[in-house]
């Protein structure tokens, strides 16, 4: 800091040889004005804003960003239009910044204004007397390039843990045929026609289950453990109830929560593999915007391979590809001092994608991630959630579909992952 390179070369000046006494201190001349020239610093240190002292930005929000096909795009265009979004936090705080992405864009977007505000229920409305406007680079509008993503200016906001937070963005005339979304939001979004005021009214909105422009929110805290999600569907929360926020992750963050105040960020995406194929961009090529991207990670959980298995027709080469792709991941995230926690590909047996040889490839997967000293640590999704009958299955009280899981087979999955977590920080 500038502040504190000034203050170490006044020091450099002191003569030892020149002592008077000053506040009851021997003290030189040259002391005595180092102190004034200090006071004076701390002086105007202390009366800039927060936003400029502290830099300690933790994620208590995230989403994977996606590219947005036709078919999960609004019934017209985003052009004019505002849509109110939905999130849960998972980290309280004071003051935070949000991250708006048009990475997956061909075009630029205009924004005309970006409005937050607590959530009333499970609706769309909000506490009209909490809405605030963020601002980007001092202004209320601003238009986001092609492939980029920008943070809004840090804004004063008295933000819960676990609470839900709407985050309204009205859009200009300007805005791409394929937006950058979550497709997975479990959330309904909420569209109107023109800008957004605070008392705006939603109940005759285009309702979509989608995110658009999204992509993170942090609060400024200190000492607080983030804990990033790579995930697929499972994650995502695919057998979860809309609007319900009963995700794994969700009920982790709850558990964490109780005693402790810890960030968790939720970066699956439906479909998803780890190394090719599948829905978006494999767990590899994504990793360093979803997982490294974040701010203050300091756990992750790599959960993710049931999809590279299901659509596999070479069992043993993608075991080989996955481990690979373990070990790859597992040292780029502790590279960046980031503790690494193998969870177990669970059962599936009972969907489509069950086959003798797609079995076989998940138990060798799940011994090596039992037995590998690549992580940190291991949880035992497979271990918690299979029946003890028919240990390539699902227990039936925690089975959607014999892939997914249930909101019930999902808290019992975040508990425990907590305990595991909860132990070990």
């Amino acid at each position: 800091m500038i502040q504190k390179e000034m203050f170490s070369l006044h020091l450099m000046k002191f003569n030892k040889k020149d002592f008077i006494t000053f506040a009851g201190i021997k003290t030189s001349n040259n002391m005595k004005k180092t102190w004034a020239i200090f006071t004076l610093m701390m002086t105007f240190v202390l009366a800039q804003p927060i936003a400029v002292q502290a830099q300690n930005w933790v994620g208590t929000w995230a989403t994977a960003v996606e590219f947005t096909s036709p078919g999960d795009m609004p019934a017209s265009s985003l052009s004019n239009r505002s849509v109110r979004n939905i999130i849960r936090v998972s980290l309280g705080g004071s003051l935070l910044r949000l991250k708006l992405s048009n990475e997956f864009s061909t075009q630029p977007v205009e924004i005309t204004s970006v409005m937050i505000a607590d959530v009333l229920g499970e609706s769309w409305q909000t506490d009209v007397q909490t809405t605030k406007y963020l601002k980007f680079s001092g202004k209320q509008k601003t238009t986001i390039p092609s492939e980029k993503a920008l943070w809004s200016d840090p804004i004063k906001y008295v933000l819960k843990a676990g609470q839900r937070l709407a985050i309204t963005i009205s859009y200009g005339a300007q805005t791409p045929e394929h937006a950058t979304s979550h497709r997975g939001s479990r959330t309904t979004s909420y569209i109107i026609k023109g800008e957004a005021r605070p008392k705006s009214n939603f109940d005759d909105s285009e309702k979509v289950d989608h995110w658009y422009n999204l992509s993170a929110l942090d609060v400024q805290a200190t000492d607080v453990p983030v804990v990033a999600v790579l995930g697929n569907s499972i994650t995502d929360g695919r057998g979860t109830t809309t609007n319900k926020q009963n995700r794994w992750t969700d009920f982790m963050a709850e558990s964490l929560n109780t005693n402790k105040s810890y960030g968790v960020l939720n970066l699956g995406i439906g479909g998803n593999c780890v190394v090719r194929g599948g829905l978006s961009e494999p767990a590899l090529k994504r990793f360093d915007r979803d997982i490294l991207g974040q701010s203050g990670v300091k756990t992750l959980i790599l959960f993710e391979g049931t999809n590279d298995i299901g659509l596999s027709k070479d069992s043993e080469q993608i075991v080989k590809e996955l481990i690979e792709a373990y070990q790859m991941l597992s040292l780029k995230a502790k590279n960046k001092g980031i503790k690494v926690y193998g969870a177990t590909i669970t059962p599936f047996k009972g969907s489509d994608w069950y086959s003798y040889f797609h079995e076989a490839a998940r138990q060798t997967v799940n011994e090596w991630i039992r037995n590998t000293d690549c992580f940190d640590g291991i949880i035992d999704f497979d271990k918690l959630v299979r029946n003890p009958q028919d240990t390539e299955k699902l227990k039936s009280e925690y089975s959607d579909d014999w892939l997914h899981l249930n909101p019930k087979g999902y808290e019992a999955m975040g508990r425990y992952a907590a305990t595991i977590l909860g132990n070990k920080p």
